[in-house]
């Protein structure tokens, strides 16, 4: 595929890739994204209470 090369090891295995980005942006930009949400999928997330109790702490206005 044009605009996309692997890296390989001694062995011949693919070990990287790279990404052309003028031809593939928006496939690198899906791709990071995948990564993100899949990154943050086993994240704990704060109550909606704490947060505000922290903006209205710190000074910040909540709407």
């Amino acid at each position: 595929m044009s605009g996309i090369q692997f890296l390989t090891d001694e062995k011949s295995l693919k070990v990287a890739v790279q990404i052309d980005l003028r031809k593939h942006g928006a496939l690198w930009e899906d791709f990071y994204d995948g990564l993100i949400s899949e990154q943050r999928r086993k994240a704990k997330g704060l109550p909606l209470e704490a947060i505000k109790a922290d903006l209205i702490k710190r000074g910040r206005q909540v709407g």
